[in-house]
């Protein structure tokens, strides 16, 4: 059964941040999830991704950057997210060893904190796979300003969980990017979702918006076990 969260503190350059621990009876995997860049660890959305996750077997690791942290708006440059990520996988690695659990970590996060974890490994970062909730392959209305060069050096297993109407990637361009990428990268479409994975019409709370991707991102972790 799924266990209650434990707050945990992490320390990224002499800074401390917030994060959230919770793991059920023999979790298969642990889940470092990120935030996006417009809210922080206690949105609903990653809430209920993260409690989902947990019901169906999994540890999870919710953290917050310093930017976030400290209440301000802009995101922090990469290699600041990048010493997050960085912590914030040691963390896990060291909960995990604590109850003696020897499954994967793997790395996911929405839209900012995805392309922060990918950026992360591309610099040496170990992690069992990446998982995007919303990858921002490029700004809305901008298709020629693509975030993509870091992703073709990945070997790992990687998931594109995407919305069909998000602005931030262009289907097509995101399809021949996947493809670029090899067979390790598989792209899924989330049908009528937008970059926060709403559909158009099919009303549901922010909470179980996100526990709704937790299904598919299990399944490709139990694929890659």
């Amino acid at each position: 059964m799924p266990g209650s969260e434990v707050p945990l503190t992490l320390a990224v350059g002499g800074v401390n941040v917030s994060a959230a621990y919770a793991r059920p009876d023999d979790p298969t995997a642990t889940v470092v999830v990120a935030h996006g860049a417009g809210a922080g660890m206690e949105h609903p959305f990653l809430r209920g991704f993260t409690a989902a996750l947990n019901t169906l077997g999994t540890a999870t690791l919710r953290f917050n950057f310093p930017y976030r942290e400290a209440g301000r708006k802009f995101p922090d440059r990469p290699p600041v997210a990048v010493a997050t990520w960085r912590a914030a996988m040691a963390a896990a690695a060291e909960q995990a060893a604590a109850h003696n659990d020897a499954g994967p970590i793997w790395a996911c996060g929405k839209s900012f904190g995805g392309r922060m974890a990918s950026m992360a490994v591309a610099d040496g970062m170990e992690a069992a796979g990446l998982l995007y909730l919303g990858y921002p392959l490029h700004p809305p209305g901008k298709p020629d300003k693509l975030r993509d060069e870091h992703l073709y050096g990945l070997t790992t297993p990687m998931l594109f969980l995407q919305g069909s109407r998000d602005t931030f990637a262009t289907p097509e361009i995101l399809t021949g990017v996947v493809s670029r990428i090899g067979t390790n990268a598989v792209l899924q479409w989330m049908e009528g979702g937008d970059h926060s994975f709403v559909v158009a019409g099919f009303k549901r709370s922010a909470d179980e918006v996100g526990a709704s991707l937790a299904e598919p991102v299990v399944a490709f972790i139990r694929g890659h076990s």
